[in-house]
Order: structure tokens, then sequence, then C-alpha cells
């Protein structure tokens, strides 16, 4: 016999006894308090196990529903409180639900698995798009390289049998560059000179 205050006395002997008494009574928070507190646990334990806060687990419990940290993840703290303790998560998450919105609390959006869907397809898609577009770089990177390197050894082997005149062709430009380049420096050594 277990009591659990407020005259709720329950034999413990079989199972389903105190979800019997639960499903009976409709407050959420303290239905799941006495299913915690039957089977021994204490929340240390679960906040062991699920890594939740304490502080959200007590919120949990008294049903301050605006302590919770909101959306999907008041759904995570439940299924994860349920689990720890044997309960069944889809029944005790349906009965969250039911409760947050009797709180007078708006549940979110249902539609936020599209929402996340899409925000997480956009980004798979542009990192997608960069890796295409850097496959690209490095494939064109690739045959550049292939084609001066080819070409370099065409004229090194040229140069070596003789058919190619020199490594590097004459540029007709260079005589006057060289003219340039003399009368240049003549003038700036006489003007510091």
């Amino acid at each position: 016999m277990t009591n659990f205050g407020g005259g709720y006395t329950v034999s413990t002997k079989s199972p389903g006894a105190v979800s019997q008494l639960v499903g009976s009574m409709g407050n959420f928070g303290e239905d799941l308090r006495m299913e915690r507190t039957s089977r021994g646990i204490a929340l240390e334990h679960i906040t062991a196990i699920t890594k939740i806060s304490q502080q959200h687990l007590l919120a949990l419990e008294q049903e301050k529903f605006r302590q919770l940290p909101g959306g999907i993840l008041n759904k995570g703290i439940v299924r994860g409180y349920a689990e720890a303790i044997g309960l069944d998560e889809h029944d005790w998450t349906e009965r969250f639900l039911k409760a947050y919105s009797a709180s007078g609390l708006v549940i979110e959006d249902p539609n936020w698995t599209a929402f996340a869907s899409n925000v997480g397809r956009s980004r798979i898609q542009r990192r997608e798009a960069a890796e295409f577009r850097l496959r690209w770089l490095v494939a064109l990177l690739f045959l550049f390289m292939v084609f001066t390197a080819g070409f370099l050894m065409v004229r090194y082997y040229g140069v070596r049998a003789g058919w190619w005149p020199t490594l590097i062709p004459d540029n007709p430009l260079t005589p006057h560059v060289h003219e340039a380049y003399v009368s240049v420096k003549s003038w700036v050594t006489n003007l510091f000179a």
C-alpha cells in the first residue's frame, strides 16, 4: 500500500494500479510525479539518465509549462521523462499536449517539421552547389596544369631535338623594352647623382 496524500492510497502489488488511478485523476503534473514516486525514482536519477535539467523536470511536474524551453523540446522532455521511469511515451506525450493546451498556452504550429525540413533541404542544396562548383574548379585547374605541363614538355623536347628554336620564344618588343629600361635607368642615376 502506498499513500499519495490527498486521500489516495494504492496497492503497489499490481503494476497497473498506479496507472489506472493516474488515468482517472486527470492532473498531468501530479500524475507524473506520483508515477515517479511510486517507482521510487528520484529526479536526480532521471536527470542523470536523460541529461534533462531538474528545473525542467520540476516545471513539468508542477505544470509550470512557461518555464520549459518550448517547441519540440517540450515533447522531448516528456518523452525522456516517461522513458526514464518506464511509462508509455506516446500516451504521456498526448496527455502533456492536452494539459499544455488546457493551461491556456498555444501549441506551436504543427507544420514545424515542414519548416525544419525546408531549412535542412536549403542548407543541403547550398552545400551541394558549393561542392559542385568546387569540383568543376578543381577539374579545370587540373586540366590547365596538364595542358601546361604537356606544352612545356613538348617545347623542352623540341629544343633538345633541335626542331624548336628556343625554350622561350623571342618577343619582338624585347629590344624596345630593353632600350627603355636602359634610358630610364640612366635618367634615374643622373637625377640622384
